[in-house]
């Protein structure tokens, strides 16, 4: 194999390097690109460092590794095949070397391949963030925020508007809402950048998963640049950059209740135990549990014609008149499983009306009840 030709890109790059920045961009490579560029990297090398870009034209990563950079430039190779010979490699250290604008030779040791790619200039150009505004937030905090609601969004619901996450900004308060319609779960954060007038983002989904994969609470701060149509996330040495959802996101303050003066305490961990036992006897034709509020206890109850019936009770301080509700469990065990304290504060104020559920943060989460079947 012959490497004589006009060199236009060469680079010494860490294998181990490279391979945690392709696990960072990796799912912003459509498995079925409309184009074929779609599937492709984008590989430069410049400034001793190697920056690989992908994108499948709503989500963009580009991330950066340090490298010996003996020529500056750059090529497209195909991304899955060229992120798996990466992956299969075993030398500590690999070289990437273009002798064409479409031709790369990968060396790691005695093994030598050549990889046909395209030419950098057919490879979408990803906005310059340098003019746009932007604000730093602790990444933990951006994290845990995302972690505490995006589970609430809709994925591929017809309601496009529903299959992302609001991202508020109003006064020096950030604000991340999701919402399937079923459930909703809201969280918010101090921030140091002041906004004198609101501002809303809807964040896609896919764009949230990616997001949360590229957040290292080690780091103490990421960039949040905002744009018109488009909002990036900067954390450590890759960057994220999505196109947002257009449209009217619900008015949450009509759908979040008014928390009871005398809400429920409920021992989250009982609780989860609980529905666990009695979901066992739901189905996909009658997903409801029934919960039944007397005084002193909680009954949770479902029946099924065809698995059988299932009824669990625990303490709790309520104190009213005799409450039925019914609820999805497996939505309720959601809700559960992202609140932090011991006990939960469950405020309710009729057998129809959404059941608030907080803890100690500031985090809170909605539930729609179900028809009670008699």
């Amino acid at each position: 194999m012959t490497t004589t030709s006009t060199t236009t890109m060469k680079a010494l790059v860490s294998r181990l390097d490279l391979i945690t920045l392709i696990g960072k961009i990796q799912n912003a490579v459509s498995p079925k690109p409309a184009i074929p560029i779609l599937g492709n990297v984008l590989i430069e090398a410049q400034d001793d460092e190697l920056v690989l870009s992908t994108t499948d034209l709503t989500v963009s990563m580009r991330g950066h590794v340090s490298a010996k950079v003996a020529e500056e430039g750059a090529i497209t190779l195909p991304a899955r095949r060229f992120f798996q010979l990466v992956r299969e490699l075993t030398t500590p250290y690999i070289e990437l070397h273009a002798t064409t604008p479409e031709v790369a030779y990968v060396n790691a040791g005695s093994s030598h391949f050549k990889i046909q790619g395209m030419h950098k200039s057919e490879f979408p150009t990803l906005p310059d963030l340098s003019e746009e505004i932007h604000f730093v937030m602790h990444s933990a905090a951006l994290k845990e925020m995302l972690l505490r609601t995006s589970f609430s969004a809709a994925r591929e619901d017809s309601r496009q508007i529903l299959n992302g996450v609001l991202l508020q900004k109003s006064a020096n308060v950030a604000t991340i809402v999701a919402t399937d319609g079923k459930r909703l779960a809201k969280a918010h954060t101090v921030i140091d950048h002041a906004t004198p007038t609101p501002q809303s983002y809807i964040i896609p989904i896919k764009a949230v998963e990616e997001i949360l994969k590229i957040l290292d609470t080690k780091e103490e701060a990421c960039k949040l640049t905002l744009m018109a149509d488009r909002i990036a996330v900067e954390a450590g040495n890759t960057t994220l950059i999505t196109k947002l959802l257009s449209g009217q996101f619900p008015d949450i303050s009509r759908i979040i209740p008014e928390r009871s003066k005398t809400p429920v305490a409920l021992h989250r961990e009982e609780l989860i135990s609980l529905l666990r036992q009695v979901s066992l006897f739901t189905n996909e034709g009658n997903s409801s549990v029934r919960f039944t509020f007397t005084s002193g206890m909680l009954h949770i109850a479902a029946m099924s014609g065809e698995i059988g019936e299932g009824v669990v009770s625990m303490p709790v301080n309520y104190a009213g008149e005799k409450l039925e509700l019914a609820f999805n469990p497996h939505y309720f065990l959601d809700i559960l499983r992202h609140c932090k304290d011991e006990t939960v504060h469950f405020s309710i104020t009729g057998p129809y009306n959404p059941g608030l559920i907080t803890d100690s943060s500031s985090a809170l989460f909605v539930i729609m009840p179900m028809r009670i079947d008699t």
